[in-house]
């Protein structure tokens, strides 16, 4: 066999060692660059598109760039990390966006991007409801961070912000640092008012009346100044949480003048109105007032609030006509209540048995707020009255943005879709979407179910009210037996109108300009 000539083996070796040669020196420059921070081609072209407000070209090279095949070092990974996070939030993509700006706040201070990404959690805060997880997300940031000046306008915002968090946490310790924080929220802020208002319900968790009274007083006064920074309908909305909450207050201090006094400042087109009548007859019951007392009930019972319920009304009724010894009508309290709810009971508690999955459970409770659930009228005003919770809505609001999010992917360009990061987004919203659906049945759920048991315990409570009820009426027939008369002396209790009232009559069929003006003449039947 002929040998290859020496020099022809020479030159393929040299060959060999210029091309090691070159591989070292290209291997070098990449660690390099992954050291000193020089971006790569594919970073510098990402960025450059995301300045140009190119988005979707931009999402592409990020893509490259998270996933490793841009030959990025660590910290320019950690960069593509947040690119993406605010590429993803200018395509409306805003729990896609959060779940990049996860994986930095998991990172914690270790992410150079860490404080830059508070800011973006405020901003998606104002996007995705409470159960989107994002307060959760804010919480695990120190207060400290929010001097840092990238936070510029949102700092109020992410005072308030981060009360909440602490706020929902619950506990004495976690209630001083929320209280800190609202008041930490600069008074010009739009945050202010909202502040204001946590800040006084965190009073009452801790039982600080007084505290909890200045707080909410604060807000009438926004209301009396209207500042600029407001919306009319936000001014009005937190009047009417903060009158709520001080007649709740006041009735637990027992001071039942003053709780009136907040109670009845609610108007007639408030959401909470019903409930400020409802919570008002204790405090005219705890006055001994109960011909206010009953005429807030029976507006209550209009056909007007038909799609509201309020069960322990008629069992109040029942006590009130006990403690004038009126027993027939306490009676016919009681027996209306069984009458109307315990079939709507036993209704709940086959819905619930219905579907034992969460999953399938959202699924029905969909076509219930839909009017769909094949049930009847009255359990689906019911079962609607719960549904309306605003947790439950906050819940279902979730699912709702993550279908959308779905559904703007759909509608993005075709070439697109079929790149890395739009499977990504896909796999991401559809596993989230996924969780938040049995999250939203299991909300829902426990607020059936919770329903349900309230129900119940009320019927108990009714039937230990027509117990005491047949006692009354046992003493009563005992008392005549004897001769015992009742007492002469008691005479109904006194109607009192102002000028700018008339006296009217019922006459079988509600008003809407009567309701809430109602009285009832009532006198005691109790033996002398």
């Amino acid at each position: 066999m002929k040998r290859p000539p020496v020099l022809a083996i020479s030159l393929i070796a040299a060959i060999a060692v210029i091309a090691a040669f070159l591989a070292t020196t290209v291997f070098a420059t990449g660690q390099a660059h992954a050291q000193d921070g020089a971006p790569s081609a594919t970073l510098e072209r990402a960025i450059k598109l995301y300045e140009q407000e190119q988005w979707l070209g931009a999402s592409i090279e990020l893509k490259k760039v998270v996933d490793g095949d841009s030959g990025d070092g660590p910290r320019n990974k950690q960069r593509g990390e947040f690119f993406m996070g605010k590429a993803l939030y200018q395509l409306h993509f805003y729990a896609g966006a959060l779940s990049y700006f996860d994986k930095i706040v998991a990172a914690g201070d270790a992410h150079p991007y860490h404080a830059a990404t508070l800011k973006w959690l405020a901003a998606l805060s104002v996007k995705l409801p409470d159960t989107s997880g994002i307060l959760a997300k804010i919480g695990t940031y120190n207060e400290s961070a929010l001097s840092d000046p990238s936070i510029g306008e949102a700092k109020d915002q992410l005072y308030f912000l981060l009360g909440r968090f602490f706020y929902s946490k619950g506990g004495d310790e976690n209630f001083d640092k929320a209280i800190s924080l609202f008041q930490q929220v600069a008074r010009d802020s739009e945050y202010f008012i909202k502040a204001k208002f946590f800040e006084g319900v965190t009073h009452v968790r801790k039982y600080q009346g007084k505290a909890a009274i200045d707080a909410f007083k604060e807000i009438l006064v926004i209301g009396q100044e209207r500042p600029k920074q407001y919306a009319k309908a936000d001014i009005e909305t937190y009047e009417e949480l903060a009158r709520l909450q001080m007649g709740r207050v006041f009735y637990s201090t027992q001071q039942f003048d003053t709780s009136i006094k907040y109670y009845e400042k609610l108007p007639q087109d408030s959401a909470d109105w019903t409930k400020s009548l409802f919570e008002a007859s204790w405090a005219y019951f705890m006055k001994s007032l109960n011909s206010k007392a009953l005429g807030n009930i029976h507006t209550l019972n209009a056909p007007y609030f038909e799609d509201e319920f309020y069960p322990e009304s008629m069992l109040l009724k029942a006590v009130i006509y006990f403690k004038y010894c009126l027993y027939e009508q306490a009676e016919e309290a009681i027996a209306d209540y069984n009458e109307k709810f315990q079939p709507l009971t036993a209704n709940l508690d086959q819905l619930l048995a219905k579907y034992e999955d969460d999953g399938e459970f959202y699924g029905y409770v969909v076509k219930v707020l839909a009017g769909k659930g094949g049930l009847d009228e009255s359990t689906q005003r019911l079962v609607m009255s719960v549904l309306n919770d605003r947790t439950l809505r906050k819940t279902f609001a979730w699912v709702d943005e993550l279908q959308g999010e779905l559904d703007l992917l759909a509608k993005q360009d075709k070439a697109w879709q079929t790149t890395k990061v739009a499977g990504e987004l896909l796999g991401d919203l559809t596993l989230q979407k996924s969780l938040a659906e049995a999250q939203a049945g299991k909300v829902a759920r426990d607020r059936v179910k919770r329903l349900a048991g309230e129900l119940s315990a009320l019927a108990r409570d009714g039937s230990k009210i027509r117990f005491e009820i047949l006692q009354g009426k046992g003493d009563k027939i005992s008392n005549e037996s004897l001769g015992v008369r009742v007492s002469a002396k008691e005479k109904a209790e006194p109607i009192i109108i102002d000028d700018e009232h008339f006296l009217w009559k019922f006459n079988g069929e509600y008003w809407k300009d009567e309701l809430g003006y109602y009285r009832f003449r009532i006198r005691s039947r109790c033996p002398k």
